[in-house]
């Protein structure tokens, strides 16, 4: 491993873990590199493990500021260590400032049993005064009074080390290379991370530098970069906004409804009191979002919390760019999320995929105990389709009309033609939308809803049966549900043909309106509005009746859902409000990447971008729920598009995405900086919708996921992930079939999409234990078609952060040739002092992976930490 190798692969300067928001960027650090000669060994028979802690004396105090420390070197008595300690610009430092270095003797790494070996002091003025910027101290007992070694100290100054100088410090260790590492929290290598857009969205970054050498002995350099996201409380509050909306216009609705029978308004009664419970704790959660200040993520500790359960946890962006001596620069992204699923309200049952199965078989027998039709969820989605579209097109029709005449007032022929075209347009396409079958049945059922209405079992009976803590919902064949199949009236008892011939005076009345410029100019404002308020009037008639009826179809789906099913659509909420933030975050950091990459948009606007969401939650309590939430809110993204606007500034205000929309279909527009938007393609610029296709594969690596495969139930894991590689080889086709392949990226791996795909469908068929090539070739499918990569654990800091340097580590590998004997040493650097312990340290202040020796024993060996990185911790 990195640290407890014998001799030194790597320098790492790295400055004291610290997190910054919002600081304004500084220039180059100002590092030490500390190192120490002929220590004494604690005892004859044991050579020392070093430890260094780099300390600041507070002369006036007369106390010490811990600053940071190095890595443990084992082995030797010269150890040359990796991590150095860097003072950045505007830290409290100064010449006066006295340095107190401590060694000590580890003698448990695992345990951190430390034992003093001796310490040395110097002051900053000294280093900087002297010749060679390098000064040799020896090293002292604790009381003083011996020397135990020498301590060698060296400033190094970040951004000035060239190939020759690297050289010269792995020259302290013969026949050995090493790596470049340093931190810049702020810093940057290319404007194009830091540009105004991609600040008005990303926040916080965190950067890490390395220098890898590659397999012909060239050096490359890689930095990663991670940041926190605006949309993590921004698309939650937008979306509890629309919640809100929605929920309350569906009561305007229940109540605009008219009369119903004693049975009928007791049970909108009760729906529409449910409805304002759920408004009134959106609201409260609403409010206590708009109070919160400070960074853009939820750490993984809050996860349980009520009042935060519509964030997704712990967001983040990671990029990775790779800089190599003869080539362009190249990026790699990665977003990690933690699963979206409801942790506040529990797994107890499962999670939505299993809980939303089991109500919808059990809602026939309810909608039998309420004397209310079944309807499938195919078919209230079309109810609420159709809402929305009598919503956007009867006012629109209106307003057309209104406009032909304008037209027709102007006399004008070519105006009025095209008015014309637009309003017979637009009301084809009101007809298309309404005139439904279901629309049809729902007046009928409505009809027998009304005051008066007597079937031949007389009036309905208003019970409870079905409620929880009632009687069991009677089956098919009870009474009950045979006096609910006889109330349905028969066609006789209402007159269908009378919605066919509302229809009818609809197109009759277009028809004469159509028929009218043939007569004179002068003539055409009389001719046409009786014919265009007959044709309102109609229209008006369509939508009142249209809307009563598919409301009437919601207070059906919603009376057999109380409490349950309203239950369940909160926690629907939930999920997707984490996964739309997450996939929101994912299309900006995408579309940023490529706006200037014309193959890129040609794919957007033409079929539309992947994005492949990698889960490493096991299949074994609690997180199975995770998983069956997470399935579903996946899939519910499947009803989002995006759409591009140009902004009104470069003000980072004007820059923040806005949703628009319903349930079961969103719209995020995406807001461009003017000079941006105008060099996008004409089909982007005019607003075309750009679909995302989004899709789940899951491999449990964990020890909960060894019981689950060996006693347990894996076929959630094995269902999603055969699902969804037919929908990534259904996108394949058709990018394959409207997209030429050379606007892919191109990688240096010369095996074929096709192939790739054929190898990850046999994967996915095959029964085999913890098979991560699942994961890696899904990744990298993903990349190859420009897709947008998600990583996912219950929390995206422990697995996940392991998963995010092991793709990492074989993209260098595989894209950049980092050598081989290096890669281990690479991966063990990257999740020692990069990103993502980094992020470890935000979510919950402390600098350990949260997995102990028993579980690691159950994981991949690849995902594995670096001995002194994990730790059992809460989280």
């Amino acid at each position: 491993m990195l640290a407890d190798s014998p001799k030194v692969q790597f320098l790492l300067i790295s400055s004291a873990h610290r997190l910054l928001y919002n600081a304004p960027r500084p220039q180059p650090d100002h590092s030490l590199r500390p190192a120490c000669r002929e220590l004494s060994p604690p005892t004859p028979e044991r050579t020392p493990s070093a430890v260094v802690q780099v300390a600041l004396v507070d002369a006036q105090e007369q106390s010490l500021a811990p600053h940071s420390w190095t890595e443990v070197v084992e082995g030797t008595r010269d150890p040359l260590f990796l991590t150095g300690v860097t003072f950045p610009p505007g830290y409290p430092i100064c010449e006066e400032t006295r340095v107190k270095l401590t060694v000590y003797d580890v003698k448990d790494p695992s345990h951190e049993t430390r034992n003093i070996l001796g310490y040395a002091t110097f002051s900053v003025g000294d280093l900087l005064k002297s010749k060679e910027q390098q000064l040799t101290i020896s090293l002292r007992t604790s009381d003083g009074t011996s020397a135990v070694g020498a301590v060698v100290v060296s400033r190094l100054k970040m951004g000035e080390i060239e190939d020759g100088e690297v050289d010269h410090i792995a020259a302290d260790v013969p026949g050995q290379k090493c790596t470049l590492v340093c931190e810049s929290p702020h810093g940057t290598l290319n404007d194009r991370d830091n540009n105004p857009l991609m600040n008005a969205v990303f926040k916080n970054p965190v950067s890490k530098l390395y220098r890898f050498q590659t397999a012909d002995s060239q050096w490359m350099q890689v930095r990663e970069q991670m940041a926190e996201c605006t949309v993590s409380f921004g698309v939650p509050k937008q979306l509890l906004a629309l919640y809100i909306q929605e929920d309350a216009a569906r009561i305007e609705e229940l109540k605009n409804l008219g009369e119903l029978s004693p049975h009928w308004d007791n049970l909108r009664k009760e729906v529409i009191a449910h409805y304002g419970q759920v408004i009134s704790s959106y609201q409260e959660t609403l409010g206590e979002l708009s109070k919160l200040t400070g960074p853009s993520f939820k750490p993984s500790c809050h996860k349980g919390q009520k009042y935060l359960e519509f964030v997704p946890i712990n967001l983040h962006t990671q990029r990775m760019r790779v800089t190599c001596p003869r080539g362009a620069d190249t990026m790699y992204d990665i977003i990690t999320v933690g699963a979206p699923a409801a942790h506040s309200q529990g797994f107890k049952n499962g999670g939505l995929q299993r809980l939303l199965s089991r109500y919808e078989a059990e809602k026939r027998n309810f909608s039998t105990a309420y004397q209310c039709i079944y309807y499938s969820p195919e078919d209230t989605a079309k109810a609420r389709q159709v809402l929305t579209s009598i919503g956007q097109l009867y006012p629109l029709i209106s307003s057309l009309a209104d406009r032909l005449l304008e037209s027709a007032q102007q006399q004008s022929l070519d105006r009025l033609k095209e008015a014309l075209q637009t309003l017979s347009d637009k009301t084809e396409q009101f007809v298309h939308a309404l005139k439904d079958e279901l629309v049809k049945t729902a007046l009928l059922a409505l009809h027998t809803a009304r005051p008066g209405y007597v079937t031949k079992l007389g009036p309905p009976v208003c019970n409870n049966v079905g409620r929880p803590g009632s009687e069991t919902p009677p089956t098919a064949d009870s009474p009950t549900s045979q006096k609910a199949q006889d109330s349905i009236p028969h066609h006789s008892e209402y007159d269908e043909e009378e919605w066919d011939r509302v229809w009818a005076n609809v197109a009759k009345a277009l028809n004469c309106i159509i028929a009218t410029p043939p007569l004179c100019p002068g003539d055409w404002p009389e001719q046409l509005r009786p014919l265009v308020d007959v044709l309102k009037g109609c229209v008006t008639e369509v939508a009142d009746r249209a809307r009563k009826s598919m409301t009437f179809v919601l207070l059906q789906e919603a009376v057999c859902s109380i409490p349950q099913g309203l239950l369940l659509k909160q926690r629907r909420d939930v999920v997707f409000s984490q996964a739309l933030a997450a996939l929101t975050c994912g299309f900006l950091m995408r579309l940023y990447a490529g706006v200037e990459d014309k193959g890129f948009l040609q794919q957007l606007h033409v079929v539309g971008l992947v994005a492949q969401f990698e889960s490493l939650l096991s299949t074994y309590s609690e997180e199975i729920g995770m998983l069956e939430d997470m399935e579903v809110g996946i899939s519910d993204l499947r009803g989002v598009a995006f759409r591009i606007t140009e902004a009104v500034s470069h003000n980072p205000a004007y820059l923040q995405p806005l949703i628009l929309g319903r349930r079961d279909h969103y719209t995020v527009e995406v807001p461009l900086p003017p000079d941006v938007f105008q060099a996008l393609p004409n089909e982007i610029k005019d607003g075309k919708p750009l679909q995302v296709y989004p899709v789940l594969f899951n491999i449990g690596i964990n020890e909960q996921q060894t019981i689950a495969e060996r006693f347990g139930d894996i076929s959630l894991q094995e269902r999603i992930n055969v699902k969804n590689f037919e929908t990534l080889d259904g996108y394949y086709k058709s990018l394959s079939d409207k997209v030429p392949l050379e606007c892919l990226p191109c990688f240096q791996t010369q095996t074929e999409l096709k192939d790739l795909l054929g190898t990850l469908g046999q994967n996915v068929g095959t029964k085999k234990r913890k098979n991560v090539e699942i994961l890696w070739l899904a990744g990298a499918i993903c990349r190859r078609m420009n897709g947008i990569r998600f990583t996912s654990c219950k929390s995206a800091k422990d697995r996940t952060s392991m998963s995010v340097t092991l793709e990492q580590c074989a993209l260098l590998r595989d894209e950049h040739h980092l050598s081989k004997e290096h890669f281990l040493r690479a991966l063990d650097c990257m999740r020692r002092d990069g990103c993502r312990i980094e992020n470890v340290q935000k979510n919950i202040r402390c600098r350990k992976y949260a997995f102990n020796v028993l579980q690691l024993m159950a994981f991949p060996r690849c995902y594995r930490p670096p001995e002194g990185t994990y730790g059992k911790v809460d989280s």
